[in-house]
This record gives C-alpha cells, structure tokens and sequence, in this order.
C-alpha cells in the first residue's frame, strides 16, 4: 500500500517524489510560500482538516476545473500547491476557520472519489530549483510589492520576506492581482521564475502601476 511519501524511478533515471493525499478543489489559487484562510464546514473536509492536524500531514489544493466548492467532488486542474494548516479555530461547533500555508507544487498523476466523496490523489510533487535571484532589471517591481506586503501584513504576507528572489516575488505579485483564476493557475504552472516575472511587469506596465 503506497505511504504518504513514496519514491520511485523515472524512466529516465531521475528520483521521483510521489505522494497520496486529499484534494481540496476550490476557487482560488494557493500559491508557495502564499496563505490561505479558509472555512470548513463540510463533514469530508472537517474530518480531512482532523486527520491532517493529527497526523503533521499536508493536503492539496488545487482550483476547481468543473464543478462547486460543495457537494459533489469537483474536477480540479492537475497543478496544485500542498497546504499545511498553520493555525485553526472553532468558534462555533462545526465550522473551522483554518490558516492554510502554501508548500511545495505538485501534478496529479491519478484521483478517485472517496465513499465520503472526499477527493484523493497520488500525485508527483515538481521538482525545487535553487532560487533564482531577482534580476536587476526586474527591480523595479520592488516599490509595488513592498507596499503591497506592508499593507496586508504579516498575517497575509507573513515573514521571511525574499524580496532578492524571483520565485517569492513573482507569487507574491501574482496572488494579490486582480486577475481571474485561470490566469493565475497558468502562472502558477509556469516553470521558470523569470518568465513569469517579465509576464507580470508587461501586465502591470500596461497598466501603468509601475513607477
């Protein structure tokens, strides 16, 4: 029976990390390093959060492709981000308030529908470079994004900050802008933190946000 961390060999030789654990389909995009306050109120998802808090385990979220938040299992897109809860409340019986902190991006590689119609998956968690710096010409993004932070907060934008580093700035911008979803999910899948960086400067270029 595959464990919560299995490793396997890819064809080409290279060490593959794969994972099984719960989907959350939502309506938003959790991006690494992000945060992510949610309400839980359904029973698939109360039990989920129960056995993630016991276990020091990590769910996924990923947005929805078709379907709602509720009720039936939704489809969601094959790139995710794996969430740890950071802290939790029930102020009132039966709904959770969590604080869910974006960790590493994974790709499903297969789901099925739980009787509980909670959404499992096995999936293949992609691979971590080692930070890119934030290239010079790119710093001209910093006035924007240093306001942003220091405006929501650390609750929102919690500490360490790497304002020097491509990836945290590139999803810091991308998580804050008003775009639609599938937007930010295309970004979010983009693979190389420079590309997505002169995509975000053209958009907010266009729109005159930068100095």
């Amino acid at each position: 029976m595959m464990g919560w961390f299995d490793f396997a060999r890819a064809p080409s030789g290279t060490t593959v990390e794969t994972l099984r654990l719960p989907i959350f389909p939502l309506n938003t995009v959790l991006f690494p390093g992000g945060v992510q306050p949610l309400k839980i109120f359904e029973q698939r998802y109360l039990d989920m959060a129960a056995a993630c808090l016991k276990d020091n385990r990590p769910f996924g979220i990923c947005l929805i492709a078709s379907g709602n938040e509720t009720g039936k299992a939704a489809e969601p897109h094959p790139v995710g981000t794996l969430a740890t809860i950071a802290d939790w409340e029930m102020e009132q019986l039966g709904i959770l308030q969590i604080t869910a902190r974006g960790g590493r991006r994974f790709r499903i590689i297969e789901t099925r529908i739980n009787a509980d119609n909670l959404l499992e998956a096995t999936v293949e968690l992609l691979a971590e470079e080692e930070p890119a710096a934030l290239p010079a010409e790119r710093r001209r993004l910093l006035p924007l994004l240093q306001r942003i932070v220091a405006d929501l907060g650390p609750e929102r934008m919690p500490e360490p900050h790497h304002f020097d580093e491509a990836e945290w700035v590139g999803y810091r911008i991308t998580e804050v802008l008003p775009i639609q979803n599938l937007a930010k999910q295309k970004l979010l899948e983009l693979e190389d933190p420079l590309a997505r960086l002169e995509i975000l400067e053209t958009f907010l270029d266009q729109r005159k946000l930068l100095g």
